[in-house]
């Protein structure tokens, strides 16, 4: 079973996170919802999620992904979190999918190098925080490689159907489609 962790910060945004998390278990996936901080991590519309771990407690070796809600503050707390640094860089030596929607690929992970020589999208405006050698897409969501990034609110379902592509297979991302009535 493979396994991934969905990061969460205050001020992260709800449709972004739940989304991942449902599709991403529906797919058979082991997701543990890790939070920066101990306690609830309140939600930039102030929905409420008790993560199943702290991101400190986590052993990186289990995991095959990292998946990064976007929504602002939430993505410059991620951003913010020398904990979260240290599993991207850790994952992205290790070539583990890496998935961010929204801010989160141009406030966590451009800063970091992990984009540049990478296509990647993001919400929109947000781009001019990506590095020169990034090539940005303006497409619901982009792959290259073991990276995954995506726009915004509004395709986070297709987000989560990507993941589940590249974690689980085609035959299970179609399935959930069809029983989510995914259409685009």
């Amino acid at each position: 079973m493979k396994k991934a962790m969905v990061l969460l910060a205050p001020g992260f945004e709800e449709i972004e996170a739940a989304t991942v998390i449902d599709i991403l278990r529906r797919a058979g996936i082991d997701v543990t919802v890790a939070g920066v901080g101990a306690g609830e991590i309140t939600g930039s519309r102030k929905v409420r999620i008790l993560p199943d771990a702290r991101a400190e407690e986590l052993e990186l070796t289990q995991y095959d992904a990292c998946v990064l809600p976007g929504g602002m503050p939430g993505a410059s707390n991620l951003a913010a979190s020398d904990q979260v640094k240290r599993i991207l860089l850790h994952l992205h030596r290790q070539e583990k999918l890496i998935g961010a929607i929204c801010a989160a690929p141009a406030v966590v992970l451009a800063p970091l190098g992990i984009l540049d020589g990478k296509a990647a999208t993001c919400y929109p405006g947000m781009e001019e925080k990506f590095t020169e050698t990034t090539t940005h897409q303006e497409q619901p969501v982009v792959r290259d490689g073991h990276l995954i990034t995506s726009r915004g609110p509004g395709t986070a379902l297709a987000f989560a159907l990507t993941l589940v592509d590249a974690l689980a297979g085609r035959e299970t991302k179609e399935h959930i489609a069809e029983a989510t009535l995914f259409g685009g």
